[in-house]
């Protein structure tokens, strides 16, 4: 049989999100223990859930965003897990992960904090960047509007382990297959044990580049649903 590999899409680490209950080194174990092969660290950005100051100098600030991943990666190196940096960027509860740059281009790009949403959103894009929309359809008390930006992102998350009520991801899914958008998935996990979702793809991912690429081509062959396979 074929071997795929596993990686998971969305995970937060109490360096970077005031939410999540993990270190980065134990969310990296645990991303290992259950099975997969690679991790994106994708904290919450400034406008969001952030566990950083937003009062400390632009330099700072991003030092500290980013030790969530610097922590993980070392880790990974160590126990043989591929390690990926990216964030989750907030609208007014409209969530849209963000892969494919740095912690330099963030060094270098403090008007993110300030920007409009689109413009954001174009910024990252003319950039080289990718642009997954996080559990489109979520309803909770922090969101205040439900957005859909189809001429703006790469890929939906179709699959969100963390959505409240499956309909959430049932949505998504339609709102993918509407507008002919690339399909991932992903655990949203904030604990090290609840690793439930993610993609399944046959090209190895390295860097988060990579990821942009593979969902370019369509690399994605799968997604990970609660543990099981789920073969497109």
């Amino acid at each position: 049989m074929e071997q795929l590999m596993r990686w998971e899409t969305h995970a937060h680490t109490a360096e970077g999100s005031a939410c999540a209950s993990a270190s980065a080194v134990d969310m990296v174990r645990g991303c290992k223990a259950a099975g997969y092969d690679g991790i994106f660290i994708t904290d919450h950005f400034y406008h969001g859930n952030t566990a950083v100051p937003r009062d400390l100098p632009w330099n700072e600030w991003v030092t500290r965003f980013c030790a969530g991943y610097h922590h993980g990666k070392e880790e990974g190196d160590k126990i043989g897990l591929q390690v990926c940096f990216g964030w989750e960027y907030s609208w007014s509860g409209n969530d849209f992960l963000t892969y494919g740059l740095s912690p330099q281009w963030l060094l270098a790009h403090p008007e993110t904090t300030t920007l409009t949403p689109y413009e954001y959103l174009k910024l990252v894009k003319e950039s080289g960047g990718c642009i997954v929309h996080a559990h489109p359809f979520r309803q909770a008390w922090y969101v205040q509007a439900i957005r859909l930006v189809p001429d703006v992102v790469d890929a939906v998350e179709v699959y969100n382990a963390a959505n409240g009520e499956e309909i959430y991801n049932t949505r998504a899914k339609w709102y993918a297959d509407s507008f002919g958008l690339k399909q991932v998935a992903g655990s949203d996990t904030h604990w090290a044990d609840m690793f439930q979702g993610g993609i399944l793809t046959r090209e190895p991912i390295r860097t988060a580049a990579d990821y942009k690429t593979v969902i370019a081509k369509g690399g994605i062959c799968g997604i990970v649903r609660k543990g099981e396979n789920e073969l497109f």
